[in-house]
Parts: C-alpha cells; structure tokens; sequence
C-alpha cells in the first residue's frame, strides 16, 4: 500500500510541476514527511529532499524532451541562468544540513505558504511594456506570432543564484518563483517561460542531487517506487500545458499548498 501510494505521489507531484514549471518537489517532499510523520516511512527532512531532488532529475528529462519537442525551451537563457542556480543548489545543500525534523518543518511550513501567496497573486500582475534589454530573445509560437523578451543578465544570475539555493535547502525546483519572474520582470511568454524553467530546474536537481548523495542523503528503495511515476507524470505535465490553461490547477494547487504548509507548521511548533 505505502509502495502504492509512493507511485500516485511521484504522479502527482510531476504531473503538477512539470504543468507549471515548479519541479515537483513542492508536493513530494511534503508528502514524504507526511508518510513519515503516519509512521508509514523512516526518513528524515535531508533524505525527503535529497530522494526529491534526484526524482525532479527525472521529472525535469521527461518534461524538457516534451518541450524540446513543443521548441518551446530557451536552451542559452536556460544555460545562462544554470550558470548561478547550480553554485546555489550546493549552498543551499550545505545549509540544508542544520536542520532537525521539528525546525524543518516549521521553516518549511512558512515557505510554502510564501509560494502559496505568490501564486495567488502572480494573476494579478502584468508585464510592463517591455522595453530594449541587453539580452534579447525572439519567440515565434503556433500561429505565428512574434514575441520579443530579454533581461539584463545580473539580477538574471541574482535570482538564478537563489532559486538554486532554495531547490537544494528545501528539495524543489524552486520554479514557483522562476516562472513568474521570467514572465513578469523578463517578458518571457508563459509557455517558454514554463519549459525554460523545467530545463533550469534539470540541471540544477542534478547538481544538487550529487551534493545529497555525496551526504548520504538518498533513499534508493523509496525512489524506485517514485521514479515510474515521476516520468509518466512529467510527460502528462507537459501534455496538459500545451492544450489547456493551468488556473483551475492552479488554484487547487493553492488550497492544498495553504492545508500542507498549516500542517508542518503545526507539527514543528508544538514539538519545537
């Protein structure tokens, strides 16, 4: 049963943030510690993220195939952005060390209400008129129709750096707050900001999964019930975001991030 549930988790937890550009972690490493806190797995917060970081590798292969085939990734802003996120992902490895189960949890709870608050809000708003950066793009979708984007590479490579940083101290893929940024402060058209990020988010679960297995932080048994469903729901992830708009997915999302982060916290307080 727990093997089971382990596969719908890996499912899920893909299908979502491959959909949104978010990774998948934002669900599975809850979930882990949810199961953990059942007494249905012995695992602590630095396996939950290491076995998460190195399922979002797999995650991030299927979805980025199925973008590449979409010719939706931006390959050098991708790189260029991968150049700060993967010093970042070893950070935030080595700061991931300092916490027990209680006071990660409690930290955790409060962060994914943070993100829960970003993706209320990021509908609300707009890109201002895009004006001529030092880095440019040019996207022509489906129909035809040409966008223009760019950035200006430092505050690129500062948020880059902390997104990497927050996928290896908290094992997501930290595009929660990469994809609104690309679309809001660098122009990005959503569908290549969503594949841009799923490609950043695979080279920087790599380098942070290194750093966790060089710790001992992976749990090769509970992958392998998460990978099968992991790599079925990246594709599925990616299938979804190309036909139909993400909001009422969105939106469920956001309920059940608001009900796990008020759980952790909970759990970590009292026991804290």
């Amino acid at each position: 049963m727990v093997w089971l549930i382990l596969v719908m988790v890996g499912f899920v937890g893909a299908t979502i943030g491959s959909l949104m550009g978010l990774g998948g972690g934002i669900v599975v490493v809850p979930s882990l510690l949810l199961l953990a806190s059942l007494s249905l797995l012995e695992i602590t917060p630095q396996i939950a993220v290491g076995s998460s970081l190195v399922i979002m590798i797999v995650t991030g292969i299927s979805a980025t195939i199925a973008y590449m085939k979409q010719k939706t990734v931006d390959y050098k802003s991708g790189l260029l952005f991968f150049c700060a996120s993967g010093p970042g992902a070893v950070v935030g490895t080595w700061l991931n060390r300092g916490f027990d189960a209680d006071s990660f949890q409690f930290v955790f709870g409060f962060f994914i209400l943070f993100i829960s608050f970003i993706l209320f809000i990021r509908s609300h708003f707009t890109p201002k008129p895009y004006t001529k950066k030092r880095i440019e793009r040019t996207y022509i979708n489906k129909e035809g129709t040409s966008f223009t984007y760019g950035y200006h590479w430092l505050p690129a490579l500062a948020l880059s750096f902390i997104v990497g940083m927050l996928s290896g101290l908290f094992g997501i893929g930290g595009g929660s707050l990469m994809v609104p940024a690309m679309i809001i402060l660098f122009h990005f058209p959503p569908h290549v900001a969503v594949a841009t990020s799923m490609f950043l988010i695979l080279l920087s679960a790599i380098v942070g999964s290194i750093s966790h297995i060089a710790l001992g932080n992976v749990e090769w048994l509970y992958i392998g019930a998460l990978l099968p469903g992991a790599w079925f729901g990246g594709i599925t992830g990616a299938a979804i975001n190309r036909r139909l708009s993400s909001e009422k997915l969105v939106f469920v999302l956001r309920v059940v991030l608001i009900f796990i982060a008020l759980r952790l916290i909970y759990e970590g307080y009292i026991t804290v």
